[in-house]
């Protein structure tokens, strides 16, 4: 069947759009009415299964660490990460950060997302939550960036000072990871960034998707057969969302595919807009 519109909303932030098929309803967010990927999508008949390689190559990152008991994550659109950690950790604490109410509101009406005493959100800006965060001492053993306004992720999320203050929220064994783009003006800095801040990192990237993610870790990342190994042992509980996680440690490599003498993104330096054009 063809694509319906079911909601459009203009917010302060963007515009939202809900569309659905017979197969699958996605939010989209665009800045401008022409351009924009859907940001969250899931199917009509299995809200288990992932929709995107993204959130694929994002789960990958429990073959680093499986147990999450504390979760914070950057930006909700439709709730996928949420519904999927929760399914996963039904123990586990999941704070969301989504700085427009209207992308909430658009999620409990058309997603299914509803918080509960274990999922709760905090309608504001990342940077500021995070910086809060860390004055309190809080710790997250998983911190998920995935704040994006449409078209690239907001500049201030970007800097060797913002992820200082997401290392500060991680215990000794907490990790970070971050959806992000495969090619952009920005991959080489926003690499060079990350690997100033965190040392070695996994940059995960699959054919064919725009997306890469990056995972960073406060303990060593394992090598390639104990990547393996753990795959193996997880699997099945996995299989829900229709993913075969065995077949992920082959993308999860450390060699820097980017020139490292890139300058590093800081507050004072971040030119997101002048690359961005």
């Amino acid at each position: 069947g063809e694509l319906k519109q079911i909601h459009q909303e203009r917010s302060l932030y963007r515009n939202i759009l809900v569309t659905e098929d017979d197969v699958r309803r996605c939010m989209r967010f665009t800045i401008t009415e022409r351009t924009g990927q859907n940001q969250s999508c899931r199917f009509l008949d299995d809200y288990d299964k992932l929709v995107f390689p993204y959130a694929k190559m994002l789960l990958s990152s429990l073959l680093v660490q499986d147990n999450p008991q504390r979760i914070l994550i950057l930006g909700l659109g439709g709730g996928t990460l949420v519904h999927t950690y929760s399914t996963l950790f039904p123990e586990a604490e999941i704070i969301i950060v989504e700085i427009d109410e209207a992308v909430v509101r658009v999620a409990r009406d058309y997603f299914d997302f509803a918080e509960t005493d274990k999922i709760k959100v905090a309608t504001e800006d990342g940077r500021v939550y995070v910086k809060r965060a860390g004055i309190r001492n809080e710790q997250f053993d998983l911190v998920i960036l995935d704040a994006s306004n449409g078209e690239y992720i907001p500049e201030h999320l970007m800097t060797a000072e913002f992820l200082a203050e997401v290392r500060s929220l991680l215990p000794a064994n907490g990790m970070v990871v971050a959806n992000t783009f495969s090619t952009s003006r920005l991959y080489a800095a926003e690499s060079v960034t990350y690997t100033q801040v965190f040392g070695e990192f996994f940059n995960i990237k699959q054919d064919g998707t725009g997306n890469r993610l990056i995972v960073a870790s406060m303990q060593p990342l394992p090598d390639r057969l104990t990547l393996e190994q753990r795959a193996a042992a997880i699997q099945a509980k996995l299989q829900r969302f229709d993913f075969n996680i065995r077949d992920y440690p082959q993308y999860m490599q450390t060699k820097a595919d980017w020139d490292t003498g890139e300058r590093v993104l800081t507050d004072q330096y971040a030119p997101a807009k002048l690359l961005n054009n």
